[in-house]
């Protein structure tokens, strides 16, 4: 079946992988934040917070998802036990985000994972990324996954590997972007 992108929208093959650290010994942490840099844990996130991370970070990579939820949807969501939200702030502007979610026994995903466009390219993704394993390491996780896509910033991929991710999964898949 050939489907048929919406006005000013394309149709594009998108190849999803999964990684996961199942083993402190594979991390390998990047640079620590430098001294202007902090993390912030929003706890409890408002659903307009969370939308404004969400969108800052996830706009040109072309994040939809969780902006379709309806305000109690996403309350409800964040004031889960099992979800985590933390803001990189540097010099006090909004750097990045990621959220952690428990999704089993010992299990802690980064379900959502960036930097603000003006703050890629500075240095900030393997040092944010290193902060997001520890953090879901004092969640609970034994096993940290996560997943990315030819969507997403070609920065990616390359940092996961680059922090002891190992891929265990690929999907392709096709998505219509605006």
């Amino acid at each position: 079946m050939n489907r048929v992108p919406n006005e000013g929208a394309a149709i594009v093959e998108v190849v999803r992988t999964y990684l996961e650290l199942r083993h402190a010994e594979q991390f390998r942490p990047g640079a620590p934040l430098p001294p202007a840099a902090r993390l912030v844990e929003h706890q409890p996130c408002s659903p307009a917070e969370y939308r404004r991370l969400y969108a800052s970070v996830g706009g040109p990579w072309h994040w939809r998802d969780r902006l379709a939820w309806d305000d109690a949807t996403l309350a409800a969501h964040l004031a889960s036990p099992d979800i985590q939200v933390f803001e990189l702030l540097v010099d006090d502007e909004s750097a990045g985000y990621f959220e952690l979610r428990r999704s089993g026994p010992g299990e802690v995903e980064i379900a959502y994972f960036g930097l603000v466009p003006g703050f890629i390219g500075r240095g900030l993704g393997g040092a944010l990324l290193s902060e997001a394993v520890r953090e879901a390491w004092r969640f609970g996780g034994s096993r940290v996954w996560l997943h990315t896509c030819t969507l997403d910033s070609p920065h990616a991929l390359p940092n996961y590997k680059a922090r002891g991710f190992t891929p265990y999964r690929v999907e392709h898949y096709t998505a219509e972007t605006a």
